[in-house]
């Protein structure tokens, strides 16, 4: 599939997803996919991720989410590809180059930055199939505690099962 490209289409409203009756709503049309677990922590290293497969969604959100850290990150970007190999950069998809949603250059993860969610946001019309993080933490005294994940949605026929949705359960009250 090395020309894989979507169609510059756009999902029916909800309305005509799920006619009026139906309790479904948007957050319920998504699927998770994780890119790197909870971990140990990790100093001066590449963290391991895994590639996001987004046939049959046109959106997609990673959410890059330190623990306790003391040194920055050296790299946290998006990175696509046609097939699961061979990656470049997702130009507007790195930190530390890229514009941020208030017009400024973004900056990476700094030792300050305990606790706090980097997000990147992409409209996958248009794009290449696969996509993979790519972040390194700096070399300090202890390193830093990272995990990612990634939200796809406005699918072309979004899951109804937790397992489809990328999930082991889930609950709804």
């Amino acid at each position: 599939m090395a020309d894989f490209k979507r169609a510059n289409t756009r999902q029916p409203a909800p309305s005509v997803l799920y006619p009026k009756g139906n309790d479904m709503n948007s957050a319920q049309q998504t699927k998770f996919v994780s890119v790197t677990p909870p971990a140990a922590i990790i100093d001066n290293a590449a963290v391991t991720t895994a590639a996001i497969d987004t046939l049959g969604w046109d959106y997609l959100e990673v959410f890059v989410y330190l623990g306790a850290t003391d040194i920055a990150m050296t790299v946290c970007k998006l990175q696509t590809s046609d097939t699961d190999g061979s990656y470049a950069d997702l130009t507007g998809a790195v930190y530390g180059t890229s514009t941020d949603i208030a017009g400024s250059t973004s900056a990476l993860p700094i030792a300050t930055d305990d606790n706090k969610c980097f997000k990147i946001e992409v409209d996958l019309r248009g794009k290449k199939r696969y996509f993979d993080l790519a972040a390194t933490c700096g070399d300090g005294a202890a390193g830093t505690y990272i995990t990612a994940f990634a939200i796809l949605s406005r699918g072309d026929a979004p899951a109804t099962t937790a397992s489809g949705r990328g999930h082991g359960n889930i609950l709804r009250a």
